[in-house]
Order: structure tokens, then C-alpha cells, then sequence
């Protein structure tokens, strides 16, 4: 089976952030976006790494914590790893909205989402 990944929309008390989630063996290795990436035209956009999730993220949509919030997800597709360190992933994605290279790269805590190659 395809390595998955999801992008959800994340709508909380006082604002939204877009959750990328990029399947590993036993979860969802998720970052937190300020804004939507709607195309590779979208990027750079700044990026935070956040706590795994379930892999039941990958179809869920719905509220979370007694509906005071709700999650959609805006794309989703597949995810093939290039190169993976603790500062630096490099992968490509083919999903609906978000396609080709990118890399995900830190610099201490904080992260970014851009294109590569």
C-alpha cells in the first residue's frame, strides 16, 4: 500500500491552521501550517512540528473536543520519502491540491514548508 498524507483544515475558538500529516510506520507525522497551502505557487509557508497523530486522521472529518472545534480535510493523496533527518525532509507529494517536490526544514524549533528540486 502507498505511503498517505492529509492536509486537514483546523478551525479553533479565535482563528484556523492547516494540519500537514505525512504517514510514517505507526503514525501521522504532523506540522502545523499558518496558512493553506494551495499549490506549490503558496510556498514557502512557515511550518511548526506538532505531537503525532492516529492514522484514523487520514479520513476523519468532523468535530474534535465536544464540537468546539472542527476538521476538514482539504487534500490528500500520496507521500514518497527522498530523504529524512532531524532538521530535513525532503518527499513527493501527488494529491489534489499539493503536488511534486517540497521539503519541510528547520532551523531549531521552528520549521518550513517550500519546494525542492
Amino acid at each position: 500500500m502507498p505511503t498517505r498524507f492529509v492536509i486537514l483544515q483546523h478551525e479553533v475558538e479565535g482563528g484556523e491552521h492547516w494540519d500537514l500529516m505525512l504517514e510514517g510506520k505507526e503514525t501521522l507525522r504532523t506540522w502545523r501550517l499558518v496558512r493553506e497551502p494551495t499549490g506549490r505557487t503558496s510556498l514557502p509557508i512557515p511550518a511548526k512540528r506538532i505531537f503525532d497523530h492516529r492514522k484514523s486522521f487520514l479520513e476523519f472529518e468532523g468535530p474534535l473536543r465536544g464540537k468546539r472545534e472542527q476538521v476538514r480535510r482539504v487534500d490528500t493523496g500520496t507521500v514518497e520519502y527522498k530523504k529524512i533527518t532531524d532538521s530535513e525532509w525532503v518527499f513527493n507529494l501527488q494529491g489534489g491540491r499539493l503536488s511534486g517536490p517540497l521539503r519541510l526544514s528547520s532551523v531549531g524549533e521552528e520549521w518550513v514548508l517550500s519546494a525542492a528540486g
